[in-house]
């Protein structure tokens, strides 16, 4: 499944995103991690140096590479320079799963080890002295959204992305990406005025999402929280001297997190579980041909010279179908060298 963390900058998303993936390798059930914020945070926070966090490649730079493994053998999609972030998958395209080997995951992702397991991590890359006056950050996280329209998923597997901070995230169809959105909120006025947003755009797209309480000092806080955001409240966390070491450089073996955030955590896949039951392939396909044509039109087919509406596919669904036995074979996670 894929799950999207969310939340106003400073929140601690990205803190409890990789939390939430330290807890599935726990239990070692595949996992892709995909940092796509601006501010390139998920890697330390699952304890690599500085200097390695430095050198994880970045996915924007490998975007030829990724659109020519993606467009396999796609008829309508006469050249790779013709593909765009929103270009979905159709009869002959290369599909991405989360177990297997393959030229994007040797290119652009490394094995991370977590407490025995290890979890593929990816991220967009930074935005460099070189971007600035010139690119939006938008753009670098067009390879994520490429790889989720052409990535399928089974029960028990997951994709885990700490999103860009706030309402950027709505800067492109990224947001309708996720079988689950967390969105981290802390107990201020602040904290919950990014819900607010969150819930009003993604209210017409049928986006999953609950909020996670985050920095919560005791019952004023969760009552605070309750009467802003309802139902939409999943669960709360509070201050961890684990997360507090482990941001220091000094973290204790995953297990001694205290039994109050590894319940948290528990909630959380959960609900991420029982999303995936609820997942309707083709309601996400037809989201991804919807924003596929208001980007085509919008700038696409003028910067591509081409009419990118002849890129889907009618009789195309993504869906766990494909993960048919025999189409591919499966490899385990790789364990880092």
């Amino acid at each position: 499944m894929k799950i999207g963390f969310v939340g106003k900058g400073g929140s601690g998303k990205t803190t409890l995103s990789s939390l939430f993936i330290r807890h599935l390798a726990a239990q070692h059930a595949p996992v892709v991690a995909v940092d796509a914020d601006i501010n390139q945070h998920l890697g330390a926070a699952l304890g690599l140096t500085e200097e390695e966090a430095a050198r994880l490649p970045a996915l924007g730079a490998h975007l030829p590479l990724i659109k020519e493994y993606l467009r396999g053998t796609n008829p309508r999609i006469r050249s790779a320079e013709e593909m765009i972030k929103t270009t979905p998958p159709g009869a002959g395209s290369r599909l991405l799963r989360v177990t297997e080997d393959n030229p994007v995951y040797r290119s652009c992702a490394v094995p991370v080890a977590l407490d025995g397991a290890a979890v593929r991590l990816m991220a967009t890359g930074p935005f460099t002295e070189a971007d600035l006056g010139v690119a939006c950050y938008h753009s670098k996280v067009g390879a994520v959204e490429l790889c989720l329209n052409h990535l399928v998923d089974g029960p028990g597997e997951y994709v885990v992305v700490d999103m860009t901070a706030g309402s950027d995230s709505f800067a492109s169809g990224l947001f309708t990406r996720f079988d689950m959105t967390f969105l981290v909120a802390e107990p201020t006025r602040k904290g919950v005025s990014v819900y607010r947003q969150y819930k009003e755009y993604a209210r017409d797209f049928g986006v999953a999402l609950k909020v996670v309480g985050n920095k919560v000092h005791g019952p004023d806080d969760v009552d605070f929280l309750r009467a802003e955001v309802g139902e939409d409240l999943l669960v709360t966390v509070g201050q961890s001297d684990w997360v507090r070491a482990m941001e220091k450089g000094r973290p204790a073996p995953f297990g001694e997190l205290e039994a109050a955030n590894r319940q948290a955590l528990e909630v959380l896949q959960d609900a991420a579980d029982g999303s995936y039951a609820d997942r309707d392939a083709l309601r996400y396909t037809e989201q991804m041909v919807h924003f596929h044509l208001r980007n085509a039109e919008s700038w696409g087919n003028a910067r591509t010279g081409a009419d990118l509406a002849t890129q889907i596919d009618p009789g195309f669904v993504l869906g766990e179908h494909h993960l048919a036995p025999g189409e591919f074979t499966p490899r385990p996670t790789p364990q880092p060298a």
